[in-house]
């Protein structure tokens, strides 16, 4: 199957009606996806997509058993909507928002600490197992069913090795967006001890990019693990100079740990192959698929 997701799970989206809610949760109706409802206050008892809208995720959850939620609220609401989900006891949050203020998010931490729920985002693209369930805006049509788990901070560098893969025949089991944010939920290393107890993943792929340092944690916690899958690199920004933002928020090199060499060279001395380009991604992946036995 793949990871945190599959053909039972139930989602309620909060910001349901709104444009981007209702455009994003029927692309996931339509793809198989179990949106059992949503949540927008003050429109509680209302209907929209054929569905029961709510203006509380406890009283979503209540009704729907929804134990996955997605997020299409402004920036400013957001981390008051991931809360909420918190609150209710919503295993699988995910908060598709961008621009999301730190110390809102820094708050938002602080609660995830002490609670069930896995946060994942914000500013993700969401998660999807191919073919079984899909949770946010990616394209739907770019996958297939297969062994490859992909983990990224990028949205559209993720889109792209999926859809290489995808061309060249290699499926994937699970693909998933942390988000490019400075301050975010479920990180690299979280993902790839999932990815590695997985059964139905054969090779990771991680994405990352400079500034932060989470994959440099990864790869130390990788290189210290009994149990490995391979795991195919990938660092973006490596011409980035020092002190400018590239796209993401996070993506701002502050010290000489955020670099792409530095994570290169910590990937590379955990025993991670890096490739330098996303064409070698794929190549790499290539490679090692040959030597596994299916």
């Amino acid at each position: 199957m793949g990871i945190l997701i599959d053909k039972y799970t139930k989602v309620i989206c909060q910001g349901f009606t709104g444009h981007h809610g209702t455009f994003h949760s029927k692309c996931d109706i339509d793809y198989g996806t179990k949106i059992v409802g949503g949540v927008t206050p003050g429109k509680g008892g209302t209907n929209h997509l054929n569905l029961p809208v709510f203006n509380t995720v406890i009283e979503a959850k209540k009704i729907t058993k929804a134990n996955a939620s997605v997020i299409y609220v402004p920036p400013l609401t957001a981390a008051e909507a991931i809360l909420e989900a918190i609150d209710a006891q919503i295993d699988l949050i995910i908060c598709i928002t961008e621009g999301i203020p730190i110390h809102d998010m820094l708050i938002v931490k602080q609660v995830l600490k002490n609670s069930s729920s896995i946060l994942i985002g914000p500013n993700s693209p969401g998660i999807i197992v191919p073919g079984v369930c899909k949770i946010g805006i990616m394209p739907s049509n770019i996958y297939k069913m297969g062994k490859i788990g992909i983990v990224s901070c990028s949205g559209t560098l993720a889109y792209e090795t999926s859809y290489q893969l995808t061309k060249s025949n290699i499926g994937q089991s699970t693909c998933i967006g942390i988000g490019g944010d400075p301050i975010s939920g479920i990180n690299f290393s979280d993902v790839i001890q999932l990815f590695i107890e997985d059964e139905n993943t054969d090779i990771i792929i991680m994405i990352g990019e400079i500034g932060g340092e989470l994959e440099i944690e990864a790869a130390k916690m990788y290189k210290n693990l009994k149990k490995k899958k391979p795991i195919v690199g990938f660092i973006a920004g490596i011409s980035a100079p020092h002190g400018k933002r590239m796209g993401h928020a996070g993506a701002i090199i502050s010290n000489i740990n955020e670099t792409a060499e530095a994570k290169i060279n910590a990937m590379q001395d955990a025993g991670i192959e890096v490739a330098r380009s996303l064409s070698e991604i794929v190549n790499i992946t290539k490679k090692i698929t040959k030597k596994l036995i299916y």
